[in-house]
């Protein structure tokens, strides 16, 4: 059973975190958690009324580190482009048949407010790392900020 969803981790220039989970993709939903808390006040987000709002997120990877970084990187890219309230992301689907994939929902709220904490400007590829130890998965990132 994991105890933490995830910590800070202190890094010299940017910011960052390791998540964890009884799963991978339990692992990337609190590494998806971590990130917007670092750029949102997810929980005065999630008391907040307003309407919730699913975006689709689809990757496809060669390593499951790669993988994570591209879901971590397209949850990033859409909550700025589209400049979502976002406050969760739940995997619907993991698989590995060659290659590692999968696919779940960016969970955002309509609402006002000013819920913003700090800019990212990305996640890196450098320091991220996916382990796995006696059934808890950890998931290592490091983002630019």
């Amino acid at each position: 059973m994991v105890r933490a969803r995830f910590h800070y981790v202190p890094h010299t220039a940017d910011m960052a975190y390791v998540a964890y989970g009884n799963s991978f993709g339990e692992a990337i939903e609190n590494a998806a958690g971590a990130l917007l808390s670092i750029i949102l006040d997810v929980k005065k987000l999630e008391k907040a009324r307003g309407k919730v709002r699913r975006i689709d997120i689809r990757e496809t990877a060669e390593s499951i580190e790669d993988l994570a970084w591209f879901v971590l990187q397209d949850i990033l890219s859409k909550r700025e482009i589209g400049g979502l309230n976002a406050f969760a992301f739940k995997v619907g689907k993991f698989s590995h048949n060659g290659k590692f994939s999968m696919r779940g929902e960016l969970i955002c709220k309509e609402t006002t407010g000013d819920f913003l904490l700090m800019e990212v400007k990305a996640v890196t590829p450098h320091g991220l790392e996916v382990n796995e130890r006696k059934g808890t998965f950890s998931v290592k990132v490091v983002v630019d900020i």
